[in-house]
């Protein structure tokens, strides 16, 4: 896949502002320091176009960004930041929930997850909320270049073991400084947009 245009194109807290073109759509969620930015920045080949932050958090919205006029990478609010308010965790967790359980478009869903630590509480919940909901999940392991290769295995294992990460769902080690796993995003991509294609 190559990405020829990207264009934060809505920007939504509820269902009445989501896009009603019913383009296939890519949910992107994890914990707020997880380098959601940073991703978003790699798939699209684009230098702080989803803005880093040295404050997690900052996301606070439902962000539909369009890709070659063809589909939506949407970014959410990420979970377990102690900084913001418990009414307002909740507040992001019914919004994503809602998204989750009514948007018939959604294709996959991209869990986020920091490679270099055991997945915690808030990543389990999430994994085990996706697939209660039956949503196909792709997780992503992130910040792989920041990880000793002696660790790499163990770390591996641990996040398998720790989510119970069920036999038809991918796990994708990325790093967006190396690129590394990018290519892999776009086949995961590009098979849904196939699929999504003939089934039209």
């Amino acid at each position: 896949m190559k990405v020829e245009s990207s264009n934060l194109e809505t920007i939504a807290v509820r269902q009445s502002q989501y896009p009603k073109d019913g383009r296939a759509e890519f949910l992107l969620c994890g914990r707020s320091n997880v380098g959601k930015s940073s991703f978003i920045n790699s798939i699209l080949g684009r230098k702080n176009y989803a803005h880093t932050s040295a404050k997690p958090g900052k996301t606070q919205t439902l962000n539909f960004y369009l890709v070659n006029d063809k589909f939506y990478l949407v970014d959410v609010p990420g979970y377990g930041y102690a900084s913001v308010s418990k009414e307002q965790q909740k507040k992001f967790g019914l919004m994503i929930e809602d998204y989750i359980k009514t948007r018939s478009n959604l294709k996959c869903v991209f869990l986020l997850v920091d490679f270099r630590h055991k997945p915690d509480t808030n990543d389990v919940l999430m994994y085990n909320f996706l697939k209660y909901y039956e949503i196909p999940t792709v997780i992503i392991a992130t910040k792989y270049d920041k990880v000793k290769a002696k660790d790499r295995d163990k770390l591996e294992h641990s996040l398998y073991d720790t989510l119970h990460v069920l036999d038809n769902d991918q796990v994708i080690l990325f790093s967006s400084i190396t690129k590394k796993g990018r290519e892999e995003v776009y086949n995961v991509l590009e098979t849904y947009l196939e699929n999504n294609k003939d089934n039209k």
